[in-house]
C-alpha cells in the first residue's frame, strides 16, 4: 500500500511538471507573437543580432585624486551623461555600460555604448565625444521670466531652449575646487551642498552674487539643469552653500555632478563597429538553426542509447529549454551571439547530468536491485559528481561575468543560468519522471527499455 501511494505521488508530480512545462512553452509562444497580449515579452536582442553601432570609449581619470571623487562615481556620472546624449537621438533601448579592466593605478576605465538601429554614427560621435561641461548661469533678462519654483519644475522647461532661460556668466566647472555634502547646512536642517571655488572662481562668484541677490543661479551639467538655488547674499569667501529640500541621496547626486563637472575627465574613442540589420538577422537565424540541429542530434542519441530513460531525458530537456527561454524574457536577458552559444553549451551540460544518472542506474540494475531502488541509489551516487562539476562551471561563469567584457558577460550569464536550471531539471524533473513509471517486477521487456547501448544482455 505504501509503495502504491509513493508511485501515485510521483505520477501526480510528473503530470504536474508536464503541465507546467506546457504552460511555460505557451507563454514563450504567445509572448513573442501577440503584441496585444498582457504576456507580450519580445526577445531583447543584443547589437550583434539586432544591428546597430558599438562604441568603446576610454575615460582618462588617472590624474584624479581619490580625495576629489572616486573612480566609480566618475564613471557613474559619465555613464549618465553619455546616456542623456544618446537619448537625444531617440535611440530605442540604448545601452551604456561602465567597465574596469585591471586593478589599482593600472586600471583602465571604459564606457561601452551600444546604439541599436543606428548605423550612421558621425553625428552621434560628434555629440558623445565632448567632455561633460558644468556651467553656472543667470536667468536671461530678455527671455521668458520664470519663478524659482517653475525653474525647478522640469515641465516648465519643455519646448524651451537653454538660451531662452539662462545666460552664461563665465563661472564654469574648471573654477570649482570641490563639492561636498554639508549636514549642518547652516543650521537650516537637512543636508546641503557646500561648493568651494578656486581663487579666480571666488572673485567671480563674489561679483555675480553681489549684483544678483534674489535671483536664481542655475547649475547646468552637460545641458541639463541640476539645481537653481536662489542667491541670498554676497559670497566673498569662495564657499557657496546650497540648501533646499534635499534628501541625502539627492545631495550626494548633486555633489557627484558638481565634482565631475569640476574635473577634466576627457573620453577617447577606442573603437567603433557597425553591424547591419541584415547581418544581425543572419547571425540570429544561424544561431537558432545550430541550436535546433544540436538538440536533434542529442535527442536521437539519448533515444537510441538509453531508450526509455533517454525519452524521459528528452522531455526533461524540453522542460529545461522552455524554462530557460521564459527566464530570458522575464529577467530580461539581452541575447547576443555569445549568449546563444552559452545557452547551447548549457544544453550539453544538462544532458551530461542525465548520462551520469543513467550510467549509475545501469550499474545498480546489474547488481540485481529492483528498479525503483536502483533509480534512487543511482541518483544518490550520481549526485556528488553532478554537484561538483556544475559547481565548477558556475564558479567559472561568475569569474567570466565579473571580469569579462560586455561580450563575455553575455556568454557567462546565459551559461551560468543554464547550469543552475539544468541541475534542477536533472535532479527533480528526470528523477520524478523515472520514478513515475517505475515498477517492481523485472520483466524482459521492461529491462530492455531500461537498458542502454547495444548490450545484448539488456532484455
Amino acid at each position: 500500500m505504501e509503495n502504491s501511494n509513493s508511485i501515485n505521488k510521483y505520477r501526480f508530480l510528473a503530470v504536474f511538471l508536464v503541465l507546467v512545462g506546457l504552460a511555460v512553452g505557451y507563454f514563450n509562444y504567445i509572448s513573442q507573437i501577440d503584441d496585444t497580449s498582457p504576456l507580450w515579452r519580445p526577445w531583447h536582442l543584443g547589437l550583434d543580432l539586432a544591428g546597430g553601432s558599438h562604441l568603446i570609449y576610454q575615460a582618462d581619470i588617472k590624474s584624479l585624486s581619490a580625495e576629489d571623487v572616486s573612480p566609480r562615481e566618475v564613471m557613474s556620472s559619465l555613464r549618465e551623461v553619455i546616456e542623456r546624449r544618446v537619448n537625444v537621438f531617440g535611440v530605442s533601448e540604448p545601452t551604456v555600460l561602465a567597465e574596469q579592466s585591471g586593478f589599482g593605478d593600472e586600471a583602465e576605465h571604459r564606457l561601452i555604448v551600444e546604439l541599436p538601429g543606428i548605423t550612421d554614427i558621425d553625428e552621434a560621435l560628434a555629440l558623445i565625444d565632448r567632455t561633460p561641461e558644468l556651467e553656472f548661469k543667470l536667468e536671461n533678462p530678455d527671455g521668458l521670466s520664470l519663478t524659482p519654483t517653475e525653474i525647478e519644475d522640469g515641465e516648465a522647461l519643455l519646448d524651451l531652449s537653454e538660451e531662452d532661460l539662462f545666460i552664461p556668466v563665465g563661472l564654469t566647472g574648471r573654477l570649482v575646487k570641490r563639492a561636498q555634502v554639508d549636514f549642518n547646512a547652516g543650521g537650516l536642517g537637512g543636508p546641503g551642498v557646500l561648493v568651494e571655488f578656486n581663487r579666480e572662481g571666488a572673485e567671480l562668484l563674489s561679483e555675480i552674487t553681489a549684483a544678483n541677490i534674489g535671483q536664481p543661479l542655475a547649475i547646468i551639467l552637460d545641458g541639463e539643469l541640476k539645481s537653481a538655488p536662489i542667491i541670498r547674499d554676497r559670497i566673498d569667501n569662495g564657499q557657496a552653500l546650497i540648501t533646499g529640500d534635499f534628501t541625502i541621496d539627492e545631495a550626494k547626486a548633486l555633489v557627484r555632478d558638481l565634482n565631475l563637472g569640476a574635473l577634466p575627465v576627457p573620453i577617447t574613442l577606442l573603437s567603433t563597429q557597425t553591424i547591419g540589420a541584415a547581418l544581425g538577422e543572419t547571425v540570429f537565424n544561424q544561431g537558432v538553426i545550430a541550436g535546433l540541429v544540436g538538440l536533434a542530434i542529442v535527442s536521437i542519441f539519448m533515444l537510441l542509447w538509453y531508450r526509455l530513460p533517454g525519452l524521459l531525458a528528452v522531455l526533461a530537456l524540453s522542460f529545461y529549454i522552455a524554462l530557460m527561454l521564459a527566464l530570458f524574457k522575464l529577467i530580461p536577458v539581452t541575447l547576443t551571439a555569445a549568449g546563444i552559444a552559452g545557452f547551447i553549451l548549457s544544453i550539453g551540460i544538462a544532458v551530461d547530468a542525465n548520462i551520469l544518472i543513467f550510467e549509475r542506474l545501469k550499474e545498480e540494475l546489474a547488481d540485481g536491485k529492483k528498479l525503483r531502488e536502483a533509480i534512487n541509489d543511482g541518483f544518490a551516487r550520481a549526485w556528488p559528481s553532478i554537484r561538483d562539476s556544475n559547481l565548477s562551471s558556475i564558479i567559472s561563469a561568475i569569474i567570466l561575468f565579473w571580469f569579462g567584457t560586455s561580450l563575455i558577460k553575455g556568454f557567462a550569464l546565459t551559461f551560468g543560468l543554464g547550469v543552475i536550471v539544468s541541475m534542477f531539471t536533472a535532479i527533480i524533473v528526470t528523477r520524478t519522471l523515472l520514478l513515475a513509471i517505475s515498477v517492481e517486477h523485472k520483466k524482459p521487456g521492461i529491462m530492455f527499455l531500461f537498458g542502454s547501448g547495444f548490450n545484448p544482455d539488456a532484455k
